[in-house]
């Protein structure tokens, strides 16, 4: 969350837990995964360190994941997810991993239901130009 005089956000992964200003940034409703997937369609490379309640489906992180392949292949970069559920906690509480990898609040996901198009297989093809980033 820095400002652009020191580098900002010009392609940066930019760990939730591990930015004091980012969990601040949560913690009051400030950022959301939306926010964080739309800071990747301009200037960010994915979703970074992000806690997300245990009962998330594989099927709601693969939608995720989705996502965010899909913004890295019209953009033509690559892009990454780290989203970590953590079993027993839900949105509002938070975890601490310890060391570098600091703490995080238990982020909402997106209530909605991606299985059918998940399910529906196939490929996504990488980024052409992912060298570039």
């Amino acid at each position: 969350m820095a400002a652009e005089k020191v580098g900002g956000l010009s392609g940066a992964f930019i760990p939730v837990s591990e930015d004091a200003n980012m969990i601040a940034a949560a913690e009051a409703g400030q950022i959301s995964i939306e926010k964080l997937e739309a800071m990747t369609a301009v200037c960010s490379v994915g979703l970074d360190m992000i806690a997300i309640p245990g009962k998330t489906t594989a099927a709601t992180i693969s939608g995720m994941i989705a996502d965010e392949a899909a913004i890295g292949i019209v953009n033509n970069k690559t892009t990454a997810v780290r989203v970590i559920p953590v079993p027993g906690k839900d949105v509002g509480e938070s975890i601490e991993f310890g060391g570098l990898f600091g703490r995080a609040p238990i982020m909402a996901v997106n209530d909605g239901d991606p299985s059918v198009f998940i399910n529906r297989g196939g490929q996504i093809p990488a980024p052409i130009h992912s060298f570039k980033n």
